[in-house]
């Protein structure tokens, strides 16, 4: 049950994409050993049907590798599905960047096959004219012959000419020889790139690289242009497995007549053209919401170099854990990063909280005066351009009766926009939310690197003591380390008071890393027959952890766990 309700739409989804490309690898393989493929198989051998039937589900994977990254498209997709699709098929959506990596990985092992095939058809291509299968090397020879010639009614099979040629030197002085070269580099740069090492230490390598998909593109779809693989185009006057074995009477008087061979039409470009356009138009609206003003109205600086931005943007709506991508033409004309909103929707401002982690956060800092201490005029602050915001899992926080948020370190920034949220609509419409209960776990290595989420949990507790809710909300902090035996001993000492004496909260932490199948087992206890929420953010040690116990603990006719996971 628990793995129907979290993985399976999630496998029907892997499990369809398989299937198509299973079946159109097969479907053109068997195409390509037809009759009109005879000759051109009888040089190239079995690598042709390899290599076509490869370069097919290229032409599949290159059509479906855009769509998973066109962030507006799934964000209209995702908000059409909000009344009309179970929560579910929705959730998929929070796996584009999952799916993204599948579809590149593919695209990978069809190159690999497609490029291996391709080596062994150019050689096989120089040595059709001294065979080592003796019993074909003069028909081999004679096929390798041909060039277009109108007056004897002869086109080419072999675009190598001569016995003597280099192979590789051949395949390079061709369209197709160069434009395979030049995408093969870049898939390799591209997907080497995009490791987790590179894209968290090296962001901008990575961001840099992967436009590098422009040139991709431009290649596959001019690669078949040429049309270096051919096939026979007059099998009604000159069938080969009726002439192939009398080819020296070719062309004469009572013989078969010379066949003739046409060059394959290129179709890549249909394939691509359609998520090309759509991915046009997204950059063309990610390009119009550049052009927006964007006025920063506050800067605060919090401790352990943590700073807010506050913004405003005409027409600018939000949903809670929502994110977004900032642009600082005055520090690079090229780089966007994305920062989660910590804002609340209900707020006349959105705002983002930025650790300064790099040389991009170091400049902003700098550039919006954060260590001057006081807030400058807005005219002094750099232009922004803010694309976004765009949808999250989070937005189906409110399908659920009971919502469990944990956040892994800096994977707290969503939850204090969700959480500002909840709270207003709580206090709004107790009676017709669907939401009655909220759990918050914090596993965080070191608080002080977060000082300003205390701060919003301490708001909390006085907002929920006022108003005498203080049961909807739980939170739990967990310190997993960055504490020395001092400040154990501090610990100790002030165990009984009623506030933390690490976090100032009424809620005590909690020191080392949580027992999750405890927690989960209590959840189950405390809310039978229930579905509960769970929403992450943070690591993917974790996160594989979390889905583990939704899986584990959900139960027929009992409490079901839906796991739902952050990704941008």
């Amino acid at each position: 049950m628990a793995r129907i309700l979290n993985d399976l739409p999630r496998w029907i989804v892997i499990t369809v994409w398989l299937i198509a490309n299973l079946a159109y690898f097969v479907v053109t393989y068997f195409r390509f050993l037809q009759i009109d493929y005879d000759y051109t198989n009888l040089i190239l051998g079995p690598a042709l049907p390899w290599a076509r039937a490869s370069a097919a589900c290229l032409n599949l994977n290159c059509m479906l590798i855009l769509l998973p990254v066109c962030r507006n498209l799934l964000s209209a997709i995702r908000g059409s599905f909000q009344r009309c699709c179970n929560r579910n098929i929705r959730r998929q959506l929070d796996k584009h960047i999952t799916f993204h990596r599948y579809i590149a990985y593919m695209i990978c092992i069809h190159t690999a096959i497609h490029l291996g095939a391709h080596i062994f058809n150019v050689e096989r291509y120089r040595e059709a004219y001294n065979s080592r299968d003796a019993a074909n090397r003069e028909l081999l020879a004679k096929l390798s012959s041909y060039r277009d010639n109108p007056s004897v009614g002869t086109t080419y099979l072999n675009f190598i000419d001569s016995a003597n040629s280099d192979a590789v030197k051949e395949a390079l002085k061709t369209l197709s020889g160069v434009s395979g070269v030049v995408i093969t580099l870049i898939l390799i740069v591209m997907v080497s790139s995009a490791t987790e090492l590179i894209r968290r230490s090296y962001f901008e390598i990575f961001w840099f690289t992967h436009h590098l998909f422009i040139i991709f593109f431009i290649g596959v779809i001019v690669h078949g242009f040429q049309g270096i693989v051919r096939r026979q185009s007059n099998v009604a006057e000159h069938n080969p497995q009726q002439c192939m074995n009398s080819s020296r009477t070719w062309g004469t008087p009572g013989g078969c007549t010379n066949p003739q061979f046409v060059g394959l039409e290129p179709n890549a470009w249909k394939w691509v053209l359609g998520p090309l356009v759509i991915y046009f138009i997204e950059r063309v609206v990610r390009f119009w919401r550049s052009t927006q003003k964007v006025v920063i109205s506050k800067v605060v600086h919090h401790p352990s170099k943590v700073y807010e931005l506050q913004m405003k943007k005409k027409g600018f709506k939000m949903g809670p854990g929502q994110y977004i991508f900032l642009h600082c033409p005055s520090i690079s004309s090229l780089e966007w990063h994305p920062f989660t909103l910590t804002s609340a929707p209900e707020d006349d401002f959105f705002s983002v909280h930025i650790r300064r982690a790099g040389d991009w956060t170091d400049a902003l800092a700098k550039a919006c005066y954060v260590d001057e201490g006081e807030f400058q005029s807005s005219r002094k602050m750099p232009r922004l351009a803010v694309d976004g915001p765009f949808g999250t899992a989070t937005e189906d926080i409110f399908w659920y009766e009971v919502d469990v948020f944990v956040a892994g370190g800096i994977g707290v920034t969503p939850f204090a926009s969700i959480l500002r949220h909840i709270w207003h609509k709580h206090k709004e419409s107790q009676a017709d939310m669907k939401l009655r209960k909220v759990y918050f776990y914090w596993v965080c290595p070191d608080t002080n690197s977060f000082e300003w989420i205390n701060d919003l949990l301490k708001n909390f507790d006085e907002q929920m003591a006022e108003d005498g809710h203080s049961e909807f909300l739980s939170y739990f902090i967990y310190l997993t380390r960055g504490w020395d035996k001092n400040q154990a001993q501090n610990i100790i000492l002030h165990e009984h008071e009623d506030v933390d004496p690490v976090t100032g909260l009424a809620q005590k932490t909690h020191y080392g890393r949580p027992n999750w199948d405890k927690i989960f087992q209590d959840l189950s206890k405390n809310h039978p027959s229930t579905s509960i929420g769970v929403f992450f953010c943070g690591p993917g040690a974790l996160s594989m952890t979390l889905h583990k116990m939704c899986n584990k603990h959900s139960n027929v006719g009992g409490t079901k766990f839906f796991y739902n996971k952050e990704n941008f």
